[in-house]
C-alpha cells in the first residue's frame, strides 16, 4: 500500500512539473539563436538595439563610475548541461522587453504584476556579449532605465491576452523606437524573427520561424525561445516591424538521466504545441503614432490695394469777413 501511495505521489509530482514547465519554451528543427556580434543579419542587429533585459536592481554591480558588471551564476551552473549552447554565460534577465515609444516599453503580462515589480527591476539595454564565452557582461549606465510605472497590463486566461506597457523614468534618446503593426494582423506562413533573453541569457537573435496559427489574440509560431524570453519582441523578418510579444510556450529543458543535466527540449519544425505571442494590435496603451502634420488650409490670396480717390485739398479756413465777401459776390 505504500509503495502504492509513494507511486502516486511521484507520478503526481512530475505531471506537476511538466504542466508548469509547459509554459515556457522550446527548440524547433535546428538551433536558431546566436549571439548579436554572429549575427550576419544587419536589420535585425539594429532592431536589437532596441530590445532590453528585465534584470533585478541587486544583479548591477558597480564596474567603474560609468558602468555595472552583470555576472553571477552561469546556465552551466544552473543544472544545463555543459554541452549545451552559451552554458558559459550569465543568466540574470528575468524577462524581455522592447521600446515603443521614447520612454514607453513592452512586455508580458506575467513579467510585471505589481508596482512592487516595477520599482525592483531595471531595463537594461546592449545587454550582449562580445565573445561567446564571456561569463559576464559589462554594460554602460546609461543604458539602464528604471521603470515609472505601469500604463496598462493584461494577463487574461479567458481569451490569453498577456502585455505590459511601461513608463520609464527618463526618455531613451539613444536608439530608435521600434516601428509596430497597428491594424491587421501577419498571416499564415509570414517568417518571423524573435529577440530576446532565453533562460536568461544576454541577448540572443533567432529567425527561420514561421507563423503556424493566428487569432484576434495572439499567434502560434515555431520560434527557439526559452524561458526570459518572456516579452520578446517578435518580429515580421521582411519588414521589421513588431508583429507582438512572446508569452508562452513548450517545455523548454529535460532532464538527461545519462548525464544528470538538463539539454534542450528539441523538436521537429512542425511539432509540438507551438510558441504563444500576443499580437501587437491586441495591446492597449501604445503611443499615438506620430501622424504627418496636417497641411494648412490654403488662403484666399490678398486682392491688390484699389487706387483710391485722390484726396481733395482741404480748404483753408476763413476768417468772418471772407465768409461775408463770398456770400455777398459768389466767391
Amino acid at each position: 500500500m505504500k509503495n502504492f501511495l509513494l507511486s502516486l505521489i511521484l507520478t503526481t509530482l512530475v505531471s506537476s512539473v511538466y504542466a508548469t514547465a509547459a509554459s515556457i519554451k522550446v527548440i524547433y528543427g535546428d538551433d536558431n539563436r546566436v549571439d548579436v556580434i554572429a549575427s550576419p543579419n544587419e536589420l535585425y542587429v539594429k532592431l536589437a538595439e532596441s530590445t532590453a533585459a528585465m534584470i533585478s536592481n541587486d544583479k548591477l554591480k558597480e564596474f567603474n563610475a560609468e558602468q555595472f558588471e552583470i555576472g553571477g551564476k552561469t546556465l552551466a551552473e544552473s543544472g544545463v548541461c555543459a554541452q549545451e549552447r552559451f552554458s558559459q554565460q550569465p543568466i540574470e534577465a528575468n524577462c524581455s522587453g522592447f521600446l515603443v515609444g521614447k520612454n514607453t516599453l513592452v512586455t508580458a503580462g506575467h513579467c510585471i504584476r505589481s508596482q512592487f515589480d516595477c520599482d525592483n527591476n531595471a531595463w537594461v539595454f546592449d545587454y550582449k556579449v562580445q565573445r561567446e564565452s564571456d561569463s559576464s557582461v559589462v554594460v554602460d549606465k546609461s543604458s539602464v532605465y528604471k521603470c515609472k510605472s505601469i500604463i496598462a497590463r493584461e494577463l487574461n486566461s479567458s481569451d490569453s491576452n498577456d502585455y505590459a506597457v511601461l513608463e520609464l523614468e527618463q526618455d531613451v534618446l539613444d536608439r530608435d523606437v521600434l516601428k509596430f503593426r497597428t491594424s491587421g494582423k501577419p498571416k499564415v506562413g509570414d517568417e518571423l524573427v524573435v529577440i530576446g533573453h532565453p533562460t536568461g541569457l544576454p541577448t540572443k537573435i533567432s529567425d527561420k520561424a514561421y507563423v503556424r496559427e493566428v487569432n484576434d489574440i495572439f499567434l502560434v509560431a515555431n520560434l527557439d525561445t526559452y524561458g526570459g524570453n518572456s516579452g520578446s519582441a517578435v518580429f515580421n523578418a521582411v519588414t521589421g516591424e513588431v508583429e507582438g510579444i512572446l508569452v508562452r510556450g513548450d517545455t523548454d529543458y529535460i532532464f538527461d538521466r545519462s548525464q544528470m543535466c538538463r539539454v534542450s527540449n528539441r523538436l521537429g519544425e512542425n511539432a509540438g504545441r507551438g510558441e504563444d505571442v500576443t499580437l501587437i494590435t491586441a495591446v492597449k496603451g501604445l503611443p499615438s503614432d506620430v501622424s504627418e502634420p496636417a497641411p494648412e488650409e490654403p488662403s484666399e490670396p490678398e486682392l491688390p490695394d484699389t487706387p483710391s480717390e485722390p484726396e481733395q485739398p482741404e480748404e483753408p479756413s476763413l476768417s468772418w469777413w471772407e465768409r461775408l465777401l463770398r456770400w455777398l459776390f459768389g466767391k
